[in-house]
């Protein structure tokens, strides 16, 4: 009896310990998204457009899509289309302005506004006011010689009808039309100067996000797996990949295999690309660098201010370290923000691990790194002294910007942690490199994207050059080149050699996303810019959401 028992009771355990591994199976997808931000989003919505047959997966480690990086509340939400950020236009030997990034970078954001128009469109992304407003970008400078700069880049850009909007004014009195806060109770005897361009946006990257992962979600054949952590990425026989993830919530492990890997994982990314093992991740290493934000959300001061005004990088500050006012859209109402003070930490995202730095530090980029910390000496000068600054020291700050700022009207912020791209040089050893480097496989299987600014901006281009990058054979397909051109009017073209082209783009796509129509200008090349629109003649800005 005590036998038949025992028996049963084996028989029983070996049921449930098959059922077990059964319901554990490894799970077998075409695509598996790695971070649920704004990168893997966007490419999500790319490949359900072009293949929708095809099977997802998006793995997010924390409790929600949209937490990271591409939050409303840790990036500056700035619609990067260079028009008023000064590093996209350097000063070579000669003292000439060179426009050739700016141009690169607005074609970019214009393809970003095409890819939007066309979700709005398709009710994929709905309430173009809750993730996108007009809002006036400038730059703002004093001193002789900042001021002098200035004006070369604004008339360097006019060549380019992609800028041709934007105007040019030494006049306090018409700077003040434009912000008033940032004039009132500033030094009569202080010259400054500004450009003021009425087609800049301000983008909520995270509204962006949650949208487009909720119409996947609504797909039968996608799955979203939230606080499940990728632990190892190894390759199949087959050529597929084997991810493991963690649930963090039970401590239960998990695994897909998937026939494309796509890791966008912000700051998280470079370590699960040197998991996976391919030679070309041996080539990066990553720097991190943090920001805070003074925050407003006072009606009296918020109401008064409606432009992203850019100063000038501090020597040897990163790109994403420019001085900014800043108006935002977030949480239903218009906040501004001023910095960012560089803060640093070894963690490669805000919820990440103080072991980060260390984690990716390998003997193939340990060099490189070394060699970078040499040669940017003023970059860790910069970081030092940033960190060393008392709450004083920021409100000073501000105050250059907004003269009658006070105290008790601004909190101090904490934003996102961003990943600067450390990459081997065979001269150098190692060069800091700008912007967002995609890194794939050679065979196209996995890929991922490092860096960071203009990042979110430029998500959809960005995933289009992936595309190009890893489905390159399906890219020349008829099939694809259709949905392509029919998603992105322009795309495979430059906008900047066609004035005409440029006001048709900007037309429909500030119609489809309820923008400010784009000024009545003539877009010629060389002809004179309309006279200012001031405060009195500019069309009012809805920026309800």
């Amino acid at each position: 009896m005590l036998k038949k028992l025992n028996t049963a009771l084996l028989g029983l355990a070996l049921a449930v310990s098959a059922a077990h591994s059964q319901g554990a199976e490894t799970k077998k997808v075409d695509v598996l998204l790695v971070g649920g931000g704004i990168m893997s989003a966007t490419l999500g919505i790319w490949l359900q457009e072009l293949e929708p047959n095809w099977s997802m997966q998006m793995v997010e480690r924390l409790d929600g899509v949209a937490e990271e990086s591409s939050n409303g509340w840790n990036n500056a939400g700035t619609g990067h289309s260079a028009l008023a950020e000064l590093n996209y236009t350097p000063q070579d030997k000669d003292g000439k302005v060179q426009i050739a990034k700016a141009i690169e970078i607005n074609e970019a954001f214009q393809i970003s506004r095409q890819f939007w128009s066309w979700q709005v469109r398709n009710d994929v992304l709905k309430n173009p006011h809750s993730f996108i407003n007009s809002t006036p970008h400038m730059s703002f400078l004093w001193g002789d010689d900042n001021i002098k700069y200035l004006k070369k880049r604004y008339e360097a850009l006019q060549a380019s009808p992609l800028f041709r909007p934007m105007q040019y004014s030494e006049d306090p009195a018409q700077i003040k039309k434009w912000v008033p806060i940032m004039m009132e109770g500033r030094d009569p005897n202080q010259k400054v100067a500004a450009t003021w361009t009425p087609i800049g946006t301000d983008v909520n990257f995270g509204e962006i996000t949650r949208q487009f992962v909720a119409h996947l979600q609504a797909q039968s054949n996608f799955a979203l797996n939230l606080s499940s952590e990728v632990e190892e990425i190894t390759r199949n026989e087959d050529g597929s990949w084997h991810v493991t993830y963690k649930n963090l919530k039970d401590g239960s492990e998990t695994a897909t295999d998937a026939k494309f890997v796509f890791i966008g994982a912000g700051g998280g990314a470079l370590r699960l690309l040197q998991k996976s093992g391919i030679p070309e991740a041996k080539e990066y290493a990553g720097f991190p660098v943090g920001g805070s934000f003074l925050v407003t959300d006072n009606p009296a001061i918020t109401e008064q201010h409606l432009a992203k005004a850019y100063g000038i990088a501090s020597v040897g500050a990163p790109p994403m370290s420019v001085p900014h006012l800043d108006t935002r859209v977030l949480d239903g109402k218009r906040v501004i923000l001023f910095g960012p003070f560089a803060t640093f930490s070894t963690k490669f995202l805000k919820q990440g691990s103080y072991l980060d730095l260390l984690k990716t530090t390998t003997p193939h980029n340990v060099w490189p790194m070394t060699k970078v910390g040499i040669e940017q000496y003023p970059l860790v000068e910069y970081l030092a002294g940033q960190l060393m600054l008392s709450d004083d020291d920021r409100f000073n700050a501000l105050k250059e910007y907004f003269p009658h700022a006070k105290k008790e009207d601004w909190r101090l912020w904490q934003a996102g942690q961003r990943v600067q791209i450390i990459k081997r040089d065979a001269d150098k050893g190692g060069v800091l490199k700008l912007g967002t480097e995609i890194v794939a496989s050679q065979d196209g299987s996995i890929a991922g994207l490092l860096g960071a600014s203009p990042g979110a901006s430029t998500a959809a281009p960005i995933m289009l050059n992936v595309l190009e990058k890893v489905f390159k054979d399906k890219v020349a397909t008829a099939a694809w080149q259709e949905k392509l051109h029919q998603i992105v009017p322009s795309y495979g073209t430059q906008l900047n050699g066609s004035p005409e082209r440029v006001m048709q783009e900007w037309t429909y796509t500030s119609q489809v996303l309820q923008l400010d129509p784009p000024p009545a200008i003539d877009m010629t090349p060389g002809a004179p810019p309309k006279p200012p629109v001031t405060a009195d003649s500019a069309p009012a800005r809805d920026m309800a959401l």
